[in-house]
């Protein structure tokens, strides 16, 4: 059904009607339009502009609709152009001509932005719910390895010991912060675009903050043109998506690098491993390689974004159209990759005996002996050159720092007494790790528990705008 074309002689050529047809990706954003539709008809009934026995009919097909599109008893046909056409069909089936008045006072322009913003809104919510048990994982297996010692790396080499379980809760923060996105993102995009008409606003004196208070947000449009072509909450989501993949991605590489033969360190479950179709032995990462390659693709939708967003002018343009399946596609990515990767987190188990072993090699405790020699009243810099002549001197030996002898130390140094074995060993490097955000225990043990309370009050938070949503959907 088309929603124009008084001033048209001819319909649209096949091709072009094939180009412009848009129902077949925007479809999922029907429950959402009517929704809108309900708010709207409220405020053409309190403006007059409805009769009351009129709007009773509209509301009740309406209605209709909203439970004929759950269940899928209505559903686009091929002559439909979007979804707002397909629904306004629906109506008039359902009603006859009057549901045609509700189109009053209302565009498609401001009537999609709407509803996207709706759709938006309502996954990015589940998106941040699932973020919240993914952290939740996360936080459990860094409290099951707090006490494991294993090598810290930079640039992939060994470099100085830690606990296990500080490796593993750095990704709550990350993804702490991933939820600090997505809540200032809720708080912009609370902004109703509906009553900016097609771009100048409506001439029938309707009231557009009523209808952005019915329909959950904290206020309408400042300016309709803004209402209409504003598309930074899409950039933006896909930005915060793409930074939660990026995240997720940096967790990927780890599982598969853990996982190799060579390191030996993670027993990936079977449950979220996978075999080969020709080497019977082979168990896969495949979670782990997934989640590492849809950040690629999650990258790609905002760039996409991005570029027909950077040179539309005025209004709203027709390229608009093209904001949705990006949006689409990333929301239903990453809603596949994060039970895969927490159901991943989850069950991994980590050899101990492995990390614990390889924690000093590669001259980790190095730094202690520069601390040493800085706690005994050297300078940081001539301690520096002390510690790395005692790593020369061991590769010259073929041995470990904890092997030289009192002697190989003294020549090193004059203040590098035999004391200094004291504080070459594993445990004593981590426990002297006691500042804020460290990995000796004690300090672990703050961050896990601090990451504890702000997981539970982000859930909580959460868990409310969730219902909150829902109850708003629902009227």
């Amino acid at each position: 059904m088309a929603l124009w074309g008084g001033r048209f002689s001819e319909s649209p050529a096949d091709a072009v009607f094939a180009l412009s047809r848009s129902v077949d990706f925007d479809w999922c954003l029907a429950p959402y339009d009517l929704r809108s539709s309900l708010a709207h008809l409220r405020v053409l009934q309190n403006s007059g502009l409805i009769k009351s026995d009129a709007a009773k009919r509209i509301e009740g097909g309406l209605r209709d609709l909203i439970a004929d599109v759950a269940t899928g008893k209505f559903s686009p046909n091929a002559a439909d152009e979007d979804v707002h056409s397909a629904l306004e069909r629906g109506l008039t089936e359902k009603i006859g001509e009057v549901g045609g008045a509700l189109r009053a006072g209302r565009s498609r322009n401001d009537q999609v932005a709407t509803d996207l913003k709706l759709f938006a809104i309502d996954h990015m919510l589940d998106i941040a719910d699932q973020i919240i048990g993914l952290q939740e994982a996360l936080i459990a297996k860094a409290s099951e390895y707090s006490d494991a010692p294993a090598p810290g790396f930079t640039h992939m080499q060994h470099a100085q010991p830690i606990l296990f379980g500080h490796e593993i809760a750095k990704h709550v923060h990350a993804f702490a912060r991933d939820l600090d996105r997505i809540s200032d993102w809720l708080t912009r995009t609370s902004v109703s675009p509906l009553g900016s008409g097609a771009l100048a606003g409506s001439g029938l004196g309707l009231a557009p903050e009523v209808t952005a208070k019915d329909l959950g947000f904290s206020s309408s449009s400042a300016n309709s043109i803004d209402g209409v072509s504003d598309r930074d909450f899409v950039a933006e989501a896909l930005f915060i998506i793409s930074m939660v993949g990026v995240h997720l991605s940096r967790i990927g590489e780890e599982w598969c690098i853990w996982a190799t033969t060579e390191f030996g360190w993670a027993k990936v479950s079977d449950a979220y491993s996978t075999g080969s179709s020709i080497m019977p032995q082979k168990k896969n990462p495949d979670v782990a390689e997934l989640a590492r390659g849809k950040a690629g693709r999650l990258i790609g939708n905002l760039t996409g974004v991005l570029a027909m967003l950077k040179g539309l002018p005025f209004a709203y343009n027709r390229d608009l159209q093209e904001d949705k399946e990006p949006l689409f596609d990333s929301i239903d990515t990453l809603r596949l990759v994060l039970p895969a990767v927490t159901g991943m987190v989850a069950t991994t188990s980590f050899d101990r005996e492995k990390m614990a072993a390889a924690a000093p090699q590669g001259f980790s405790l190095a730094t202690e002996i520069a601390d040493f020699l800085v706690r005994a009243g050297v300078t940081f810099a001539q301690a520096h050159e002390a510690a790395g002549k005692c790593v020369a001197l061991c590769e010259s030996k073929g041995l470990q720092l904890h092997e030289l002898s009192d002697s190989d130390f003294v020549g090193v140094h004059p203040s590098l007494t035999s004391e200094v074995r004291t504080s070459l060993t594993v445990a004593g490097a981590i426990a002297s790790r006691k500042t804020i955000g460290a990995t000796g225990g004690a300090a672990l043990a703050v961050q896990l528990k601090d990451a504890v309370a702000e997981t539970k009050d982000y859930k909580t938070k959460i868990s409310t705008q969730i219902n909150n949503f829902s109850e708003m959907m629902s009227q």
